[in-house]
């Protein structure tokens, strides 16, 4: 059993929110709390999002490798450096829930529609997300709606687990999030660090009959070289 400092003590125990303390009460009591642990004991399916949770309180998480069940490398996770402990009235009670009034205002001025796949939907589908992660900017202080985007459920899960495995987790430079794609779609330099470009097909509508075409159509290469190369010729007649 670990002793920790008194401070740092009473920083865990006035965690009240459910996920948090959970993953805070595991690893007091086994010293480290696995992703597998976390699925399948206390069915968190997205782990890495329990562990911002305490993170979020200002409490240090040090992410490690060990072996799951199944013989594979999974993440484990045990408390780093208490005196690395920096609660902030911004962080110290989690994030700020966003509003109404914020959602409304990013609907109002581009639409219902997902900021990543571009793609309009019902307004309570849409989430509210910060550009740049809290993780790395924090809490905004500002009044600037467009330090937030709208995206649909799926791409939240999807922004949230690549941004989780990007280098600039852990070195928390803004400017380098600025320049993301899963900050700014509209203009970035890197997706996630790697010096790429993507555009976000949707089909719907009687556009699903070409979507149809081309799953059936493709070749043992996969379905983007196939759209690739269909652009390529294109492309290179004009």
């Amino acid at each position: 059993m670990i002793t920790y400092p008194t401070k740092f003590l009473e920083l865990l125990h006035s965690v009240k929110a459910k996920r948090p303390r959970t993953v805070i009460q595991h690893i007091l009591k086994h010293g480290y709390v696995t992703t597998e642990e976390l699925r399948d004991i206390y069915g968190y399916n997205h782990p890495p999002r329990a562990i911002r949770d305490v993170r979020e309180y200002g409490i240090p998480i040090i992410t490690y490798r060990v072996t799951g069940t199944d013989g594979r490398s999974i993440a484990a996770y045990k408390f780093g450096n208490p005196e690395d402990a920096a609660p902030s009235p911004a962080k110290s009670a989690g994030r700020t829930a966003h509003s109404k009034a914020l959602k409304q205002a990013l609907i109002d001025k581009y639409g219902a529609k997902c900021f990543i796949y571009l793609e309009s939907m019902d307004e309570a589908m849409l989430q509210t997300d910060h550009r740049i992660p809290y993780e790395i900017g924090g809490e905004r202080e500002d009044e600037n709606i467009d330090s937030y985007m709208l995206l649909s459920p799926s791409a939240n899960r999807a922004k949230s687990r690549i941004c989780e495995h990007c280098e600039n987790w852990d070195v928390k430079d803004i400017a380098f999030c600025s320049k993301c794609f899963w900050a700014h779609p509209e203009n970035y330099e890197h997706i996630a660090g790697r010096y790429e470009k993507v555009i976000i097909l949707v089909f719907t509508g009687d556009e699903l009959d070409d979507y149809r075409k081309l799953i059936s159509l493709q070749n043992e290469e996969g379905i983007q070289n196939f759209i690739k190369k269909i652009l390529h010729e294109r492309l290179s007649q004009q």
